[in-house]
């Protein structure tokens, strides 16, 4: 066994491996750039080496820098995690060269397979099914377009050598192909170091499943089941489970078997993965196969039990798979969602800065529920420009489908971030969808159910009447905690006046009673709906996450102060919560609100990014839906484009222009 491995990667990943490393006894060695330096994996790993400036391409996507490491620190082996050099053929040539050992599979399988292009050719000559498409290279805008023709539309354009959504775009049309092509392309060439794109007949209606297969290097190959990722967003997954809802045993075999099958053709020996499209008759067609392991991996590994990172380096160390097909079973259920940097309201877009809190839920077993957090960041840390910008991956694993996304739901209550935008508000709202829910999943559900984007969800109905009750029980413990600081003697009359409350979540107002009940709290509400919830908790006003019981039910709500109250975020909700006498009530209701500022006339950086092309010129006309400028952010390509018919006043950037969130870019008329 390896003595030291070395991982060429950063972020949750690395800390991912140098996990496993270290429970295995191995020594590990991070490598780090200059945005990366007070990275979490640096401070994990044994030992660390400076390998470059932020841009990738100067420093992680650089194998000369890599092996130089190895030979530094002494590091007998590899692993590449996920992106960056992971499928890169030469990366594996090059360490085996030098004598270093690649814990990942063998050059010809990642040119086989992990070539996006080739793969597709090895799966037909293996019978497998496969999507309708053009396996060539496409030479320009022109031939796309042609190639799309005879396809017929939808197409899928993809990035040869792609990977996380990258370089990949769907296209309705001829004018869509011919500007999918072109960005798709450039998101290629700078994500991967390959602009090849290629074209592939766009199902409808389809679902992602994919089959995890682990191979050795005596032949031996198993699947461990599969993994669904319907749930995504622009083409990169947001939500995976394990197992998936589509699939019975029959056709979980027959997917298993074919992707065992494939493996095999090309002596395939790591941990990989072979993806389907499947249709919602369970019929399905090969995708393609990614030769590394999987962000998603961890829902494998929750109802396996295996370690698919232990496998991989017992694998590269030459050892025979300790498990047969049979030896294989499936447990319980297991959902991951992917905590991202961005601003569901704006698009999704990227959001970068400090992370000035950063509580996750605690990891653990409990009442049969497992919970893991996935991270590589820290309180205080950076979300930088340069990388992907997911902070977490939060898994959670029980006895059946709806308990995993109940544990889900209330683990992301419990998830506390500051400082930055993120997606926990969104992933909530899906954790309460009905469709999701039932399992009635596509690749197209966040377009089917937010065609709009997302907007925040209002405090109504049963989750209003339960955060209504936090609030009035939080300003209740606090008002009883200053009146002992004080020392306040309270007659009856005060006490009764104390108890009486309107609850202002954001504009909607409750009329509430507050009265002690057998050890806690019960709230009754006095708006004719006979509402009454009994609260019990010990929280305390130190505490970021109220956690107790209303009505026996365990609930988790985030309690942040804000000037003259609390902010509460519970299920997807995030709302200003203020807690008034009924007079201050009164009073309130007669202030005068403060208006937003009118920017309809400009155009405003909708995230920080850099500044790659400006489209118009001063005095131009400009239709709507035409498009104004392109900003780059964490490696991809955002067209920003009028939404009305103006004239372009002002242009106050310029390419190269590295712009803040609301920075204003032009002016129009």
């Amino acid at each position: 066994m390896f003595k030291k491995i070395l991982i060429a990667n950063r972020g949750e990943i690395a800390c991912r491996v140098i996990k496993t490393a270290r429970r295995m006894g191995i020594k590990t060695v991070a490598v780090y750039s200059d945005a990366d330096r007070d990275a979490l994996h640096v401070e994990m790993a044994d030992e660390a080496v400076h390998i470059g400036p932020p841009p990738a391409a100067e420093s992680y996507l650089l194998i000369e820098r890599i092996i130089d490491a190895c030979k530094k620190t002494g590091a007998e082996a590899v692993h590449p995690g996920y992106g960056f050099l992971s499928e890169r053929e030469a990366f594996a040539k090059a360490l085996a060269a030098e004598g270093i050992t690649f814990i990942g599979p063998n050059p010809h399988a990642i040119a086989a397979m992990g070539d996006k292009i080739e793969s597709k050719k090895f799966a037909n000559a293996a019978k497998v099914s496969t999507v309708p498409g053009f396996l060539g290279v496409i030479e320009n805008a022109e031939h796309a377009v042609r190639i799309s023709d005879e396809i017929g539309y939808p197409v899928m354009l993809k990035a040869s050598a792609g990977g996380g959504g990258k370089g990949m775009r769907i296209a309705w049309s001829r004018d869509e192909v011919a500007e999918g092509f072109t960005r798709a392309q450039s998101e290629a060439r700078s994500s991967f170091g390959d602009d090849r794109v290629f074209v592939e007949k766009f199902i409808v209606n389809p679902r992602h499943i994919e089959i995890q297969v682990l191979g050795d290097k005596h032949g031996n190959v198993i699947y461990l089941g599969e993994r669904e990722c319907s749930i995504q967003r622009r083409n990169q997954k947001v939500i995976e489970e394990a197992p998936s809802p589509l699939l019975d045993e029959a056709t979980r075999r027959k997917m298993g078997e074919q992707a065992v099958a494939l493996a095999k053709a090309v002596n395939y020996d790591s941990a990989g993965t072979v993806e389907f499209v499947a249709g919602q008759d369970k019929s399905f067609y090969f995708l393609e196969m990614n030769t590394r392991l999987q962000v998603e991996h961890p829902v494998t590994e929750l109802i396996t039990g295996v370690d698919l990172v232990e496998q991989m380096i017992r694998v590269a160390a030459g050892e025979k798979l300790a498990m047969k097909q049979s030896d294989v079973h499936l447990k319980g259920w297991a959902v991951e969602s992917r905590i991202y940097a961005e601003d569901p309201t704006r698009n999704f877009l990227p959001s970068t800065g400090r992370l000035v809190t950063y509580r996750p839920p605690a990891e653990g077993h409990h009442d049969g529920v497992t919970l893991r957090n996935d991270t590589g960041v820290f309180e205080g840390g950076e979300i930088s420009i340069y990388y992907d910008p997911m902070i977490a991956k939060l898994v959670t694993h029980a006895g059946d489908r709806l308990s995993a996304i109940e544990a889900q739901a209330k683990a992301l209550d419990e998830f506390v971030i500051e400082g930055i935008r993120h997606n926990i508000p969104f992933l909530s709202s899906l954790m309460q969808h009905k469709r999701w829910r039932e399992g009635a999943l596509s690749t197209g559900f966040i377009a089917e159910e937010y065609p709009d984007g997302f907007a925040p969800l209002v405090a109504e109905g049963d989750t209003g009447h339960v955060m209504a009750s936090i609030a009035a029980a939080v300003d209740h413990l606090m008002n009883e905690r200053k009146r002992q600081i004080s020392g306040q003697l309270q007659s009856q009359r005060l006490v009764n006046f104390e108890r009486a409350r309107t609850v202002m979540l954001g504009k909607v107002a409750y009329d509430v009673i507050v009265d002690d009940a057998d050890g806690g709290l019960l709230v009754r509400f006095e708006d004719g709906s006979n509402h009454a919830h009994h609260l019990s908790s010990d929280w305390t006003p130190s505490e970021l996450v109220w956690r107790g019981t209303v009505d026996d039910d365990a609930v988790a709500c985030q309690v942040t102060p804000i000037l003259n109250g609390f902010e509460l975020a519970h299920r997807g909700v995030r709302v200003a919560a203020r807690v008034y006498t009924r007079r201050e009530a009164e009073l309130a209701g007669l202030m005068i609100e403060k208006k937003a500022a009118d920017t309809s006339k400009t155009l405003l950086c909708p995230m920080p990014g850099l500044v790659k092309q400006v489209l118009v010129q001063a005095g131009q006309e400009v239709k709507a839906g035409e498009a104004l400028c392109m900003v780059e952010a964490m490696k991809m390509e955002n067209v920003l484009r009028a939404e009305r018919d103006v004239t372009v006043t002002k242009i106050l950037a310029k390419e190269g222009d590295s712009l803040a969130v609301d920075a204003v870019i032009m002016e129009f008329a």
